[in-house]
C-alpha cells in the first residue's frame, strides 16, 4: 500500500459503460482507501503498474474489464507485486475464473482486504503476456468488427452480430505445431490458460491455470460449423466431443502459422496482426493475484441457491 492503508489503484477515468460509471462512483465513495491513478491508455496503465512493481508495492489494484487487467498484468509480470481485481467490464472473464465477485464491488474489495495470494501461470503471444485466453483468426476478427458504440447499445449481442458478418468471409488456413511435435491444421485457434471463455462458458474444460500447460482448440471447419461445434462444446462440456471437428491440444508452447496475416487478441483485446504467432510462458512465468480461497458466486447465483435450498426444506413431522 502507499500511505496509511491506501492501495495503489489504476483505472480509466473515461469509462463510458454503466458498469464503468458505477465503478467510478464506488471509487469516489471509497477514495480514502486508494491512491488513485487515472490512465489514458493501456500503455500508461502498463507503465504505472511496472513502476509500482519496481518500487516494491505489495499490491496493485486494477479496476476495469479484462483488457484493463491485461495492461496492468503486463506491467506486473515477473514481479512479486500481487494484482487486486475490482471487475468493471462487460464479461469479467478473469474475475469469474478466479471466483472473484464480478457484479459486486464491495465484496470484491473484501477479497482484496483478505489478502489471500495465489500464483497462476502467465503465457505470451509473440511476447505479449495474457492471463486468461488468446485467439488467432476468427474470434479476433469478431473483436475487430465490434465497435464500442455497438457494445454500449447491444451488450454481448454486438459480438454475435459481428460474428455473423465474419462467418461469411473466406477463412485463413493455419497449422499449429506444439513443442512435443504434435501438429494440427485448421481455420481458427483459441488458446486458454483458464477454463472460461466469453464470460461463463467453460470452453477449455481441461484447463488449469497452475499446471504450466496451455490448452489449445483448433477449429478445422469454418462458417456455421465452427459456431455449432462451439455451442456443442459449451452444452456438453467438451468441444472435441464426438461429432465435432475441433482438436483439443495441451502444450507447454506452440506455434501457429497462417497462410496470411491475421488478427490476434489476448484477453479480449486486439494486439496485432501476424502471420506467425508463438505461444509460451518461459519469460513472464507466474502472476501473483489476490483471490478467494473458494469461488464467491454472483448475487443471482446465490439467490438461486437460496431458493433451491428453501424448496428442499421440509418441516419436522410431529408424532401423534
Amino acid at each position: 500500500m502507499t500511505g496509511p492503508g491506501r492501495y495503489p489503484l489504476i483505472f480509466n477515468p473515461k469509462a463510458r459503460s454503466q458498469k464503468g460509471q458505477r465503478a467510478l462512483r464506488f471509487l469516489m465513495d471509497h477514495a480514502t482507501r486508494f491512491a488513485l491513478h487515472a490512465t489514458n491508455s493501456a500503455a500508461e496503465a502498463r507503465e504505472l503498474a511496472a513502476g509500482f512493481a519496481k518500487q516494491g508495492a505489495p499490491v496493485v489494484i486494477a479496476v476495469g474489464g479484462d483488457g484493463t487487467l491485461n495492461a496492468v498484468v503486463q506491467g506486473l509480470a515477473g514481479s512479486q507485486t500481487a494484482l487486486g481485481v475490482l471487475p468493471a467490464g462487460t464479461m469479467n472473464v478473469f474475475a469469474r475464473e478466479l471466483g472473484i465477485p464480478f457484479d459486486n464491488l464491495p465484496r470484491a474489495l473484501e477479497v482484496i482486504d483478505a489478502g489471500l495470494i495465489k500464483e497462476i501461470d502467465l503465457f505470451e503471444a509473440n511476447g505479449i503476456p495474457f492471463m486468461q485466453m488468446a485467439g488467432v483468426g476468427f474470434d479476433a476478427m469478431v473483436i475487430e468488427e465490434t465497435t464500442w458504440e455497438s457494445k454500449k447499445m447491444l451488450g454481448p449481442l454486438a459480438y454475435l452480430l459481428a460474428a455473423v458478418k465474419v462467418l461469411g468471409e473466406d477463412p485463413p488456413q493455419m497449422e499449429v505445431i506444439c513443442a512435443d511435435g504434435t501438429r494440427e491444421e485448421g481455420v481458427a485457434v483459441l488458446a486458454g490458460n483458464g477454463s472460461l471463455y466469453g464470460g461463463q462458458f467453460k470452453l477449455f474444460h481441461k484447463a488449469d491455470n497452475r499446471d504450466s500447460m496451455l490448452d489449445v482448440l483448433v477449429f478445422k471447419e469454418a462458417g456455421y460449423k465452427l459456431v455449432l461445434d462451439s455451442l456443442r462444446g459449451i452444452a456438453f462440456g467438451g468441444v472435441e466431443a464426438a461429432g465435432t471437428t475441433v482438436a483439443y491440444l495441451q502444450a507447454k508452447s506452440c506455434r501457429v502459422i497462417a497462410d496470411r496475416i491475421v488478427p490476434v487478441q489476448v484477453d479480449g483485446e486486439l494486439v496485432g496482426r501476424w502471420q506467425e504467432v508463438q505461444f509460451g510462458n518461459e519469460d513472464p512465468g507466474l502472476l501473483r493475484v489476490i483471490a478467494p480461497e473458494e469461488p464467491i458466486g454472483s448475487r443471482f447465483a446465490e439467490a438461486v441457491k437460496s431458493m433451491v435450498a428453501w424448496t428442499k426444506w421440509k418441516p419436522v413431522e410431529q408424532k401423534v
